[in-house]
């Protein structure tokens, strides 16, 4: 997965400084200046993301006498899509991308042993997002060849890794299980530039689920979380 993420990095810096190479080039002339005339635009989408979690405990841990606090650290991954757009106006688009999300998040349990030794316990959680954001983007007046904007929409997501249907077997190894769908909440800014015979758009984007994902099955790494939401930062490029 890490070396995957590598080169997607390693891709993204040297498309953008081909393309921003020739973009320099011919910023005083206008590129394909009827292109935000059309109807309908078609592409794809390359990025990286980090995954995360928003993590609230219970009320009071001290009950649970061996778990003293849970935490959550983002890792690396990528996603891949195809890019659908609709012209409402002058200034809105409807967007619709259909998406691959790979990613992976750690839970970081702080456990209290028998001898009151405090040790780490590592929980990595994978998933493999299958999305459907649907987006309204506001746009600035076009700069020559650069255009402003944001976003917002809402997006379906199903968790292809989810194990929320799987039963624990080893009591050494617990399962810490993800419901297998989600509805996020997504906020995102970018640029549009445009090129010779395409627009290129490079976008940050954030997105926060709405839904506990955490299967509440009673197990030492669940009973003190009251709530677990993905809280997820997107960098992505679309070719359109």
């Amino acid at each position: 997965m890490k070396a995957i993420v590598k080169i997607i990095i390693g891709s993204l810096f040297v498309i953008l400084s081909i393309f921003g190479k020739g973009y320099g080039q011919n910023v005083s002339m206008p590129n394909n200046p009827r292109y935000d005339d059309k109807k309908y635009h078609f592409g794809f989408m390359l990025g990286i993301n980090s995954m995360n979690f928003a993590i609230k405990p219970v009320d009071n841990l001290h009950p649970l006498d061996s778990l003293y606090g849970v935490e959550s650290t983002p890792e690396l991954g990528f996603n891949i899509g195809i890019v659908s757009d609709l012209r409402l106006g002058r200034f809105f688009n409807l967007r619709f991308i259909p998406s691959l999300e790979f990613g992976e998040r750690t839970l970081n349990y702080f456990i209290k042993y028998h001898d009151n030794v405090i040790a780490t316990t590592l929980k990595k959680v994978e998933s493999t997002y299958i999305q459907f954001p649907l987006e309204l983007k506001f746009k600035s007046e076009r700069m020559t060849n650069t255009r402003a904007y944001v976003l917002t929409g809402l997006n379906y997501v199903i968790d292809l890794a989810s194990q929320a249907n799987k039963t624990q077997v080893n009591p050494n190894d617990i399962i810490v299980k993800l419901y297998k769908t989600d509805l996020l909440y997504e906020f995102g800014v970018g640029f549009d530039f445009y090129l010779t015979y395409f627009k290129m758009a490079t976008e940050l984007k954030m997105c926060y689920g709405l839904k506990d994902l955490l299967v509440h099955d009673q197990t030492l790494y669940s009973s003190g979380i009251d709530r677990l939401n993905s809280k997820i930062f997107q960098l992505s490029l679309t070719f359109e």
